[in-house]
């Protein structure tokens, strides 16, 4: 499933779908990923959106359709999901990104070390690298778990839920690490419930258990696409005679505050 990126393109899809042996819970998905792409992958929680992204990693068959991922992943979980009681600093959590490269008999050594440090300081933590973990900030503690991903030489990352309990600061600073790592060529999948969210990266991918829409948010994310991806879960109101559509979540779907 994994392939050389030769001809520009990270990752791609077409008529994707995925079970976990019994009953199709995704289907008929279809995409590209190209370097410098950030792509929202935008859906309810049950939508198909983490089943997505297990496929990608080779965690999930494919039950139909076709699948090439041509480029190194990294996974980045939601920080709210981390063990925050582990005594690991934030140093330690970015050099496990250098367990997977490393022989099971070895460990990571001075070459390890210095890459983890570099890539802290990529995501601007580097002063923070021997602070213990759990005592960093929520956001301190997700540009980390970046941080990881960036040790594994990704050139495709993919966030689950990243701004999940961040304040506007930490998401703001996230937001702009996204738009550096993407400049560089990398490519970013980055699930979320917030479409207001979606509507800031270069395209959105609209799942509940089927492809919803795939394109650019402005012309994506219509009423339509929006009732058909979130259903009775939310209000729509009209932008008045700018046509805009702004939909409303019940308190539970929003990440940030």
């Amino acid at each position: 499933m994994t392939a050389d990126a030769s001809n520009g393109v990270l990752a791609e899809a077409s008529g994707l779908s995925a079970s976990y042996g019994g009953p199709v819970v995704l289907e008929d998905v279809a995409f590209q990923v190209e370097p410098g792409m950030r792509i929202g992958v935008l859906g309810p929680n049950g939508g198909g959106k983490s089943t997505l992204f297990r496929v990608l990693l080779g965690e999930l068959p494919l039950s139909r359709g076709e699948v090439a991922v041509k480029a190194r992943c990294g996974v980045v979980p939601q920080t709210e999901r981390s063990r925050l009681d582990y005594p690991v600093s934030a140093l330690d959590v970015a050099l496990m990104g250098t367990l997977s490269r490393l022989p099971w008999w070895k460990r990571p050594g001075r070459d390890e070390r210095r890459r983890a440090l570099e890539a802290l300081e990529v995501v601007g933590l580097g002063e923070l690298a021997n602070d213990q973990f759990g005592e960093l900030s929520g956001g301190q503690r997700q540009r980390v778990l970046v941080a990881r991903a960036l040790v594994q030489d990704a050139r495709l990352l993919l966030l689950d839920e990243p701004f999940s309990g961040l304040d506007k600061q930490s998401a703001a600073r996230l937001s702009s690490l996204l738009r550096d790592l993407a400049t560089e060529g990398r490519g970013i999948l980055i699930s979320t419930h917030d479409i207001e969210q979606a509507r800031r990266w270069d395209l959105v991918l609209c799942l509940n258990r089927r492809q919803i829409a795939f394109g650019k948010p402005a012309e994506t994310l219509t009423r339509a696409v929006i009732e058909a991806t979130y259903g009775g879960e939310i209000v729509v109101v009209e932008g008045g005679d700018s046509g805009s559509v702004t939909a409303v979540l019940p308190p539970h779907h929003h990440e940030e505050s």
